[in-house]
């Protein structure tokens, strides 16, 4: 009779408190509100709600409020993160960004909407994680990429 009790990855639901205890990013730059649904190793989708108290919003810009596409790529960085951080063997390290490629803007985001960040692990080697992430308000893409981070203690990591 076959084993089937091999453990799986460990589902993700955290709130704002639990993302804390994942990542080391604090307000203003702590940029994902909750993870809502997920697989650590494997995916996560969660969400930002984007808020016209924002710092960022004081100079970005002051009269039209755009969230910065760059704060979308890291938002949907951190939510690889906490996919990749999650799993036992990466318990507190920390994620850089070692690439970014064929980032794509398609949608204004300002303030009040929602952003569902989703971010799928496509492949591992080593230290590195390699993601397509999509940022998407109301099911209309916002912004994709594939990233890839590298995972390491924050010194030495190359």
């Amino acid at each position: 009779m076959a084993d089937t009790t091999a453990s799986a990855a460990p589902h993700l639901q955290l709130d704002a408190n639990q993302i804390a205890q994942v990542l080391p990013h604090r307000y203003p730059f702590a940029l994902v509100d909750r993870i809502d649904d997920g697989e650590a190793g494997s995916w996560a989708r969660g969400r930002l709600c984007v808020s016209v108290t924002s710092p960022v919003f004081c100079g970005h810009f002051p009269s039209y409020h755009v969230l910065p596409g760059v704060l979308i790529i890291e938002a949907l960085a951190q939510t690889a993160a906490v996919a990749m951080l999650s799993l036992p063997e990466h318990a507190g390290k920390l994620g850089f960004f070692a690439a970014i490629k064929d980032a794509r803007f398609k949608r204004q985001v300002r303030p009040g909407d929602v952003l569902t960040l989703e971010a799928r692990i496509t492949k591992t080697r080593g230290a590195f994680a390699f993601v397509e992430a999509t940022a998407s308000v109301d099911g209309v893409v916002a912004a994709s990429a594939e990233l890839t981070l590298a995972l390491g203690a924050g010194e030495g990591v190359q």
